[in-house]
């Protein structure tokens, strides 16, 4: 269990850092967007009330709670996994992006009262509308980690 907090630890300090920076430091709150590569990064500020892409958006307090217990709820499903049966080194680390970049998300939840998206990438003529964050990405790396190196006793 030690690698997944260190993991989880390492990747939500990773996703709050980059949020502070630039959200805060470079005022992407106020700009909205930033050019960093045009056209494949820019930075564009998009607070996000709902869960991916925006979907259940609202800003009733209700959904935002719902959706804090439900990342928590992920949280302790995922724990109790390792603990019962412990994968590989990998499935130990996808374990710690998934725990950590929920916890990131959760606590933009808590602070902002939203999820802050900034990442925007667009390439080969295909404009992205969509923006993400560090959290995200470690979210999904960490799902499809699971998939591939869930642990578990092999069939004889």
């Amino acid at each position: 269990m030690t690698t997944v907090w260190i993991w989880a630890i390492w990747i939500f300090v990773l996703d709050q850092l980059s949020k502070f920076l630039v959200v805060h430091v470079l005022d992407l709150a106020t700009r909205l967007q930033i050019d960093v590569l045009p056209p494949f990064l820019n930075f564009h500020m998009a607070w996000n009330y709902g869960i991916n892409f925006g979907l259940l958006a609202g800003e009733a307090p209700a959904t935002r709670w719902i959706l804090i217990s439900v990342a928590l709820g992920i949280v302790l499903f995922v724990l109790v996994w390792m603990r019962r049966d412990p994968p590989g080194r990998l499935g130990l680390i996808s374990a710690g992006f998934l725990i950590g970049g929920a916890l990131g998300n959760v606590i933009d939840r808590l602070v902002y009262g939203a999820v802050a998206d900034f990442l925007n990438m667009s390439c080969c003529g295909i404009d992205n509308p969509f923006a993400f964050n560090v959290a995200d990405i470690a979210i999904f790396a960490g799902a499809f980690g699971l998939v591939l190196f869930p642990g578990g006793k092999k069939a004889s």
